[in-house]
């Protein structure tokens, strides 16, 4: 759609491409038309403006020459005479030539009137054929615009019903996951409460020396249950030697298959009811664990404790109290068997150089027996 707006009121109209087309094309005739008549107008004022001048100058070359006649006239009629009829001769002869530049100036007129006709034909044609182009690249433009349009809109509904399809697959699956795991929470919320449960009337039915047992019996199950596949050649036993005053819970030793041991442990497990008054700290029991273990004879201590449950240094893992006692650590229950792993693959890799040493040792034992002998 063009705009239009009137020159006289101001209105802004709108109209459609042939509308707009016919307008353009009255506006263009019209103002040939205006063109040419403007052009003949000019052409006859020119014309009758050279007739006048022509006339004019002739007429006044004529009235000085009959001035001239009159003063010769009474010299020489016969001069006189043959002077008009020469000059009559002249003005008829100028008279001719105006009539035929006359006629002359009409047929350059026609001619240049069929000629900008011819003109105005051929700019009507190409112009008309520029509009048919112009008419037809919109048409198709139009088609193009349409068929894009229908494409998009068909992509954009296939896009959007695909879209609508993932958001209720992915709502029903968060529906789902979020239904699962509330049951899982649940479930396990059941089971942390039937296991606290548990704890807390396995707890009011023990006495405190039951509730240390129970660790240590934690411990040893622990134990026997790798036995056979990690520590064949270990034993785990309880310390029942106390005739130094003192004793710990259990002795780990380890050896090889030759018999030579190369690794032993004094563990000292400690517990206490949640009930009781008096809470002691680990650090309580380093001294008494540090004299067994010399006494015993073990090369490391550990104390396999609960005491202390809002530490988080001894919640963090195995805590390395060689600082103040060498070779002893504090765990928790479950780093018990890791920690039994620990120490032994370390002993291990230092069994080679033992192994020499003792090697060595016993050559030396030889060689003293052997001078021994030979001294006898």
């Amino acid at each position: 759609m063009q705009e239009i707006k009137c020159p006289k009121c101001g209105e802004v109209f709108q109209v459609d491409e042939s509308g707009y087309a016919a307008i353009v094309k009255q506006v263009r005739d019209d103002e040939f038309r205006k063109e040419i008549a403007q052009r003949e107008r000019a052409f006859v004022s020119e014309k009758s403006m050279a007739v006048d001048l022509a006339v004019a100058q002739a007429r006044s070359e004529k009235e000085e020459e009959i001035t001239q006649l009159k003063a010769k006239l009474s010299e020489n009629k016969l001069a006189v005479d043959l002077a008009a009829a020469q000059a009559r001769s002249e003005k008829e002869e100028e008279i001719a030539q105006l009539k035929a530049r006359l006629q002359s100036g009409d047929a350059q007129k026609q001619a240049a009137l069929r000629e900008a006709e011819a003109q105005r034909q051929l700019e009507l044609a190409r112009k008309d054929a520029e509009i048919a182009q112009l008419q037809s690249r919109l048409k198709q433009s139009e088609t193009d615009a349409r068929l894009a349009v229908q494409n998009a809109v068909q992509s954009r509904d296939a896009q959007i019903v695909q879209l609508q399809n993932e958001m209720d697959r992915e709502k029903l699956a968060a529906q789902l996951r979020a239904k699962s795991a509330e049951e899982q929470h649940k479930l396990e919320i059941s089971q942390k409460d039937e296991q606290i449960a548990y704890y807390r009337d396995f707890k009011a039915k023990q006495s405190t020396k039951m509730v240390g047992e129970s660790l240590e019996q934690h411990c040893m199950t622990e134990f026997n249950r790798i036995r056979a596949l990690a520590f064949k050649n270990a034993t785990f036993e309880k310390d029942n030697d106390a005739r130094t005053g003192s004793k710990g819970d259990f002795i780990y030793r380890d050896c090889t298959d030759e018999g030579m041991e190369f690794i032993s442990i004094m563990f000292e497990m400690k517990n206490e009811m949640d009930t009781t008054a008096t809470k002691h700290k680990n650090e309580d029991f380093f001294r008494e664990l540090d004299k067994d273990r010399r006494e015993k004879g073990c090369e490391y201590a550990v104390l396999v404790s609960l005491l202390e449950g809002d530490s988080e240094l001894y919640n963090g893992g195995i805590v390395d109290v060689s600082h103040r006692y060498p070779k002893m650590y504090v765990i928790r229950p479950q780093f018990f068997i890791p920690m039994i792993t620990l120490l032994r693959n370390a002993a291990l890799d230092s069994l080679q150089y033992r192994t020499e040493l003792e090697l060595v040792r016993r050559q030396n034992i030889d060689i003293t027996h052997f001078e021994d002998e030979m001294n006898d």
